[in-house]
């Protein structure tokens, strides 16, 4: 089943459950899929469907963290809710290990040796890790191990 499918499914449920953060949370997320695939005018590679997924729900990080700022708890609430959400469509995360690997990877691939050849590791691994890791995270792991 892909994840157009899912969230048709998911999102008959949440009507049908009256659970309408999740419904307004799957509206949003189809509203941006089909935004981005008639930008393209053709069907979203898979890739690009995570991609767009771990993009809200990065979004929804920096909400939570502004709003504890704030001291607004119940808009934390809102946004913790939101990003359960996202994050059940999202494959799984990579563990340290293995972002660790492909780290080990690129660089031997890119013959890497300096701070310099952090654009040519970065460029290498980040089609690999698309919505599975974090961005920020591989680029300290990678400055970590060139430096």
């Amino acid at each position: 089943m892909s994840i157009e499918d899912k969230l048709i499914n998911d999102m008959k449920t949440a009507m049908k459950s009256g659970d309408r953060i999740k419904l307004e949370t799957i509206r949003m997320l189809r509203a941006q899929l089909k935004n981005a695939s008639l930008g393209k005018k053709e069907p979203l590679p898979e890739s690009d469907v995570f991609a767009i997924i771990s993009k809200e729900a990065k979004r929804r990080k920096e909400s939570i963290e502004l709003y504890r700022k704030g001291g607004r708890e119940d808009l934390v609430e809102n946004e913790s809710k939101e990003l359960e959400i996202l994050q059940a469509y999202l494959p799984e995360a990579l563990s340290d290990a293995e972002i660790d690997t492909l780290i080990d990877q690129a660089i031997a691939q890119v013959n890497a040796a300096d701070m310099q050849d952090m654009g040519k590791v970065m460029g290498v691994v980040m089609p690999q890790i698309k919505g599975r890791a974090d961005g920020n995270v591989v680029q300290t792991r990678v400055r970590q191990k060139l430096s």
